[in-house]
């Protein structure tokens, strides 16, 4: 007995020196396979996000609806026109950012960061004499927003509190404090420091859409083979069942064997228990889910290629509401940021800010701008050469004049044109004149 208890002691601590200690996150995608689940099907945070077809169309609506504005610079004088104005952020701003990123692939970058975590950020570089030479967008998930305040723990940001962000370079931890970096808090906060991620506040619904892909894929690589159970008289062993249901499975399974006939041997009989697509109401839900994940991103449905409800009126007043309801607050909270980080309290003072310019979006068809211009013109608020410089047209000599049609005068002196040099209406609308008496009299 005692030599059992011995050999159980020295077998048992071999084990324990064999053993390994492994930490594990809630985010760690092997904790999900040790509780046997399937971690492909449900992981819908960061890149993979995109696997779902309608996350990837908003994520790109958005990203590109921004990236295609042009960023200028503006001043606004003391009478509040507001005019181009040149600035040495002109070319970094509109043009390239940084050397290796034009414009347009600078702000579709940081479009889909906000979009799927809530929060994008640029690096500010600066040169030796403290002007802005180069933005670097970085990567969301390695920025981290430090604190230093014991009262930031319940929310609250008091006066005394210090803000810095932190990023993870993979070789080092770098410091920056606000001043280097931009921060754009796309969507919602509820502290006004850090945005919410999408992502976290959409995974039940960014699960349903995974799963509805997934459903549909596996649904054509089985060559539209529902599931069932195999019934048979007898009883069979275990390598018995193996063996029959790898032989049914390669025998009926797959695009290779779809519209093929699959024999049973006598006694068998298969029975599918999967319910059809109808009966799930797959098309429903799958509509259902692909509305609430558009409604999540302001995207409208007709730019998702769904035109069942669409018309030619709706689809552009829905265009407009694209424009005030989803780019406006998100072009603001750039150019405040971008206004403040960027440009001297001098510059500020001077009226200098930064406007996208949003008449790509909303000059509409050619018809309606040229009446557009009409009216402007004809109603004397606009010269000849504005509207043509927007449509860029060379100027004309004597365009920069204002025109008003001369039939207009003021209501006071309405009917004046009527009177008679000397005196008095005749009630016909012309003035008397002598000559035409005498002359009908002569004839």
């Amino acid at each position: 007995m005692s030599i059992l208890n011995a050999a159980k002691r020295i077998f048992g601590a071999s084990e324990k020196r064999e053993r390994e200690t492994i930490e594990l996150n809630v985010d760690d995608r092997r904790l999900l396979e040790m509780l046997g689940i399937d971690a492909e099907e449900i992981n819908v945070r960061g890149k993979n996000a995109l696997k779902i077809d309608t996350v990837y169309a908003c994520v790109r609506i958005r990203s590109e609806s921004v990236a295609k504005l042009p960023l200028k610079v503006h001043q606004e004088d003391e009478t509040g026109i507001q005019k181009p104005a040149k600035h040495a952020l002109h070319q970094l701003l509109k043009l390239r950012p940084n050397p290796y990123m034009s414009a347009f692939d600078f702000w579709k970058c940081i479009e889909a960061q906000n979009c799927l975590r809530g929060n994008a950020y640029a690096s500010i570089e600066y040169d030796r004499r403290g002007r802005v030479v180069g933005l670097w967008p970085m990567d969301s998930s390695k920025v981290k927003i430090i604190i230093d305040n014991d009262t930031a723990a319940s929310g609250i940001v008091q006066p005394r509190s210090k803000v810095w962000y932190e990023v993870d370079l993979g070789y080092e931890q770098r410091k920056l404090m606000p001043h280097e970096v931009l921060h754009f808090k796309g969507g919602v906060t509820l502290d006004g420091i850090v945005g919410l991620s999408p992502l976290d506040l959409l995974k039940g619904t960014l699960e349903n859409g995974a799963s509805a892909n997934k459903f549909v894929n596996n649904f054509y690589k089985q060559g539209l083979q529902v599931k069932g159970v195999v019934q048979y008289v007898g009883d069979l062993d275990q390598n018995a069942k193996r063996n029959f249901r790898n032989h049914f499975e390669s025998m009926s399974s797959g695009l290779d064997n779809s519209h093929r006939i699959a024999l049973m041997p006598m006694g068998y009989q298969f029975t599918p228990i999967s319910l059809s697509m109808h009966d799930a109401q797959f098309l429903e839900n799958n509509q259902l889910t692909i509305r609430q994940i558009a409604a999540a991103w302001g995207i409208k449905m007709h730019q998702l290629n769904d035109l069942t409800r669409a018309t030619h009126t709706n689809v552009a007043e829905q265009q407009k509401e694209f424009y005030t309801d989803t780019l406006q607050p998100i072009l603001t909270c750039y150019e405040q940021e971008l206004a403040w980080k960027l440009l001297l309290d001098d510059e500020l003072e001077a009226g200098y800010y930064l406007r996208f310019n949003v008449d790509a979006i909303l000059r509409g068809d050619l018809k309606s701008r040229y009446e557009a211009y009409r009216i402007g013109v004809q109603g004397g608020f606009l010269t000849p050469n504005e509207p043509r410089a927007l449509e860029n047209l060379q100027a004309m000599e004597g365009g920069d004049r204002l025109y008003v049609n001369g039939s207009m005068v003021p209501i006071t002196d309405a009917g004046k044109a009527y009177l008679a040099k000397g005196g008095g209406d005749t009630g016909t609308g012309k003035e008397d004149d002598p000559d035409e008496g005498d002359a009908g009299a002569s004839g």
